[in-house]
């Protein structure tokens, strides 16, 4: 699927079985940042995704004027336009309050629920350790990629996890996990094709850009220099998981 040179011949073999694709992240615009080229080269070869929100994004302004329930209405529209413009199948909200974000059994249920309902093959989620990287440290994307990984294994897969959810949601074994990872990655996917559309998708999210042409410029700079090491123009950057069967 991805980058086939860097995988071994027992890895390709379960990227080729790769047809749901799942992104997991807190705050609206946090799946086109990090991962929105790689969602649009998916969509491109075929894959199903779905974006699970964990939070309604409802502090993410400096309007004064601005409330939070107005905020989360407006930020929801603009996740759903960002997705729609990457051909994502659906998106699904959580409704976590911004920057609250905590390991409870609930949020863990909640993730849990979204895995068994739409069964990825691959889970993409932002990074549970602080990185150097101010955007990645934020203490939401922590928590709720570390909530995703647990969700992943064992929570999904054992049924006796969360017994409330069953018959409905019946376990699943998810097969690959992407991490964001922007310092010394694992996998560098090749986004130069969809760049152009990732920074549309971006733009949908007008409520938190003041002057979005800066953004594009943060945006290509960053995309370029990850890209540069595999001679790409454009990349995003992960750690791969892949699971033992």
């Amino acid at each position: 699927m991805l980058v086939r040179g860097l995988y071994t011949a027992k890895e390709r073999r379960v990227s080729d079985r790769i047809e749901r694709v799942m992104v997991v992240t807190a705050h609206p615009d946090d799946s086109e940042f990090g991962a929105g080229g790689t969602v649009a080269k998916l969509v491109k070869e075929g894959r199903e995704v779905t974006y699970v929100i964990v939070t309604n994004g409802n502090k993410g302004s400096s309007d004064r004027t601005m409330t939070p329930e107005r905020l989360a209405k407006i930020r929801e529209e603009e996740q759903r336009n960002a997705a729609r413009t990457l051909g994502v199948a659906r998106a699904e909200f959580l409704g976590y309050p911004d920057c609250e974000v905590e390991d409870t059994r609930t949020l863990r249920r909640d993730v849990t629920r979204q895995i068994r309902k739409w069964k990825p093959d691959l889970l993409i989620a932002q990074n549970p350790r602080r990185t150097y990287n101010l955007g990645g440290s934020h203490r939401d994307h922590r928590i709720a990629a570390g909530v995703a990984l647990d969700c992943v294994y064992p929570l999904a897969r054992d049924h006796m996890a969360f017994p409330e959810l069953l018959p409905e949601y019946e376990p699943h074994k998810v097969r690959q996990v992407y991490l964001m990872q922007w310092e010394n990655p694992q996998l560098v996917v090749d986004i130069g094709d969809f760049m152009d559309l990732k920074l549309k998708a971006l733009a949908c999210h007008a409520s938190q850009f003041a002057d979005f042409a800066a953004v594009e410029r943060r945006v290509r700079e960053r995309s370029a220099e990850l890209g540069k090491p595999k001679g790409y123009a454009y990349a995003e950057t992960f750690d791969q998981i892949v699971i033992q069967r």
